[in-house]
């Protein structure tokens, strides 16, 4: 049943989903107003946050994973005062806060950026697991809140929503509830030409409560909600059997209102239905808006209170004062104690970082991660025995978290716990399979989240495992990210600062290129400069006077550089070592020419990959020393002498150009 009040709020929703889709001439009506019951009920009655302050860290969190439906999400924030009808009325327009899909960056109430179906479901995680760590830490005086997620069709027949369901199921993130909207149609049709899922079975089998409702109604939808939050064990899915384009005039349940605007003569046809002025757009009356806000006083009072009792148990709770402390205070890396690194002795970068993390577990304690199944291969073994494995009933102060063969998913969920706040995420897989992680990658540079990324097994250095395990294209194709650093050190040495450089970032997500065999740790003594050159992204590593010649290298091949320098001597040579492009291009352009002098137009670059960034840096004068080609089973060292990533064929190749 649904009173009189509520249905007219629901037919205004409407009404401003369909006049701002036609306005902008694009959208997607459709699915927006199967939704709009759902989401309503869930604002007015449930959703806790204060009015006030978007921002209030023990506020529910809600993530629209059907991004597409971003004008239900709007209506309803402008309805809670975030956006104004004139926002509504510049949706997609050239700086509006109200892009095309919701940008949490963009706009106020907007927890994530979504709109690649299924990676809201996947950042609801990522939600729900910091919620349950910082809870363990915090007390559920101060941290004890939901995280809602709506999704479509579309979200779950994207295989990310339903591995990140089997490991929220697995974990028991009981304070995680999933609404699913399902009216059985998607752009192309009827989802049953292409999905015969059940999903309840599914969904009982991850190990989640499953409620099934009519999600047009609105008695079932309170019932639902409230029973979710009532579970204590599980995760809840309700799934809401609905109409697309529920109260059109004649296009209820038509693939075609998924992604275009109603006519305007459907749109007064569909006003006249809904009791809605025909003549007026951007309808929203006063009595509508103040039912919505019904517990605005009571939500902000609640917020005042918790505020109010943060202060009291900062002052009297010293461990919980030094938590609060490390999870709201700039990260200062210059105070993190790393390993030291015996020089000239050969070891993996992989085992550097593993070393690296060992010391970082004890002095950051809201550092949580885990790695895709590859735990001895990353080197985070030591990190799940100490740190202990999460699970929300049982050990929710756990920090590594096993994602099983889930890079995909464990990048969206790592976005989501750096959207939360609170806690410090890392995943960890070898370099090849960063293509399953993809979108999320790209999707956390978009979203500027500092979310660490461990890439071990950098090249063709992997070895008998062969090309499928080799990657040859990976590390350009991570440089192509907008507002992604990737590193790629040459040693345990580099290896130690990129990663203090990863942690410091506030808004950038980091790539970490690590090598499966060892490479000799450069001596900080005879190269004084590393510290403060890696930081700047490229340096001089090796230096002569007067240079001739310039070879930038990465990685591994830092250490082919510096011995095809010193055989190649008297010839002047110059080599420099690059671990992080993104880094070398923010410098000043004195500092740039400082390192890539113009005058030097014999230049040369190494790097076991496909090369073709690398002429932005060698010229049209220079070489690129590159692998364009897949890789073989052979062990490492046969490998590098076949595809000639060697100090002798290097060599050999430099002295033949220099004598061009």
């Amino acid at each position: 049943m649904t009173n009189q009040i509520d249905q007219q709020a629901v037919n205004v929703i409407k009404g401003l989903i369909m006049d701002a889709t036609r306005r902008a001439n694009s959208g997607h009506p459709g699915g927006a107003m199967s939704s709009a019951d759902y989401l309503y009920i869930l604002y007015k009655d449930f959703l806790k946050f204060d009015p006030e302050d978007d921002q209030w860290f023990d506020r529910d969190r809600f993530v629209l994973s059907a991004g597409h439906e971003s004008m239900l999400l709007y209506s309803l924030l402008c309805m809670s005062g975030f956006l104004t009808l004139d926002d509504l009325k510049n949706f997609r327009q050239w700086g509006s806060k109200t892009p095309g899909h919701p940008e949490h960056h963009m706009t106020r109430g907007v927890e994530a950026t979504t709109g690649p179906l299924g990676q809201g479901f996947g950042m609801g995680v990522g939600m729900a697991v910091a919620e349950s760590f910082l809870r363990s830490k915090l007390g559920a005086d101060i941290c004890d809140h939901f995280t809602y997620v709506l999704a479509s069709d579309g979200d779950l027949q994207e295989p990310i929503a339903l591995g990140s369901a089997a490991l929220a199921g697995g974990w028991g993130l009981s304070k995680l509830i999933v609404y699913y909207d399902s009216n059985k149609i998607q752009l192309a049709g009827p989802t049953d030409r292409a999905d015969c899922s059940d999903y309840k079975k599914i969904f009982d089998a991850f190990c989640w409560q499953v409620l099934e409702i009519d999600g047009h109604d609105h008695d079932q939808i309170k019932k639902a909600i409230n029973a979710a939050r009532l579970e204590d064990q599980r995760p809840t899915l309700i799934i809401g059997h609905t109409t697309m384009a529920k109260g059109s005039a004649t296009m209820e349940g038509s693939e075609d209102t998924h992604g275009a605007p109603f006519s305007a003569e459907e749109i007064n046809k569909t006003k006249e239905n809904l009791h809605l002025p025909s003549d007026k757009e951007f309808y929203l009356p006063s009595e509508v808006v103040d039912h919505f806000q019904h517990r605005f006083s009571s939500l902000s009072e609640k917020a005042d209170a918790w505020k109010r009792k943060l202060d009291d148990l900062l002052q009297t709770n010293e461990n919980l004062n030094q938590f609060w402390q490390v999870i709201n205070s700039p990260l200062d890396v210059d105070k993190i104690k790393l390993p030291e690194f015996e020089p000239e002795k050969a070891v993996a970068t992989r085992k550097a970082f593993g070393a690296c993390l060992n010391s970082l577990m004890h002095d950051l304690p809201n550092l949580l991660g885990g790695s895709a199944d590859l735990d001895p291969s990353n080197q985070t073994v030591k990190f799940r025995e100490t740190a202990g494995i999460f699970h929300n009933i049982n050990n929710p102060s756990g920090r590594y978290l096993p994602f099983g063969v889930r890079e995909f998913p464990m990048a969206a969920i790592l976005n989501g716990m750096a959207l939360h706040k609170g806690t410090i995420g890392f995943g960890a897989t070898f370099l090849v399979f960063s293509d399953y992680a993809r979108n999320a990658l790209r999707m956390a540079a978009l979203q500027m989240l500092p979310v660490i990324h461990i890439f071990t097994h950098d090249s063709f250095y992997v070895g008998e495992d062969g090309p499928t395990h080799q990657p040859v294209e990976h590390i350009s194709s991570l440089r192509l990210i907008p507002n992604m650093h990737v590193h790629r050190p040459a040693d345990a040495q580099e290896t130690r600062i990129c990663l203090k450089l990863a942690l410091s970032q506030t808004e950038t997500p980091s790539a970490v290129m690590l090598t499966r065999q060892g490479v000799p740790t450069l001596d900080m003594a005879q190269y004084p400069h590393l510290e403060k050159g890696v930081k700047r992204g490229a340096y001089i590593l090796k230096d002569a006077q007067d240079p001739e010649a310039i070879i930038i290298a990465t990685g591994s091949e830092v250490h082919i550089a510096l011995e095809t320098a010193e055989r190649l001597r008297p010839a002047r040579i110059r080599v420099v070592s690059a671990p992080c492009l993104e880094i070398f291009q923010q410098q000043d352009d004195d500092y740039k020419e400082q390192v890539l002098p113009r005058t030097v137009r014999k230049r040369f670059a190494i790097e076991a990959g496909k090369g073709d960034i690398w002429y932005r840096y060698v010229g049209l004068d220079g070489h690129v020393y590159s692998l364009e080609r897949f890789g073989e089973s052979a062990p490492g060292k046969v490998l590098a002498d076949e595809f000639g990533f060697t100090a002798d064929k290097f060599t050999r190749y430099v002295q033949e150009e220099l004598q061009k």
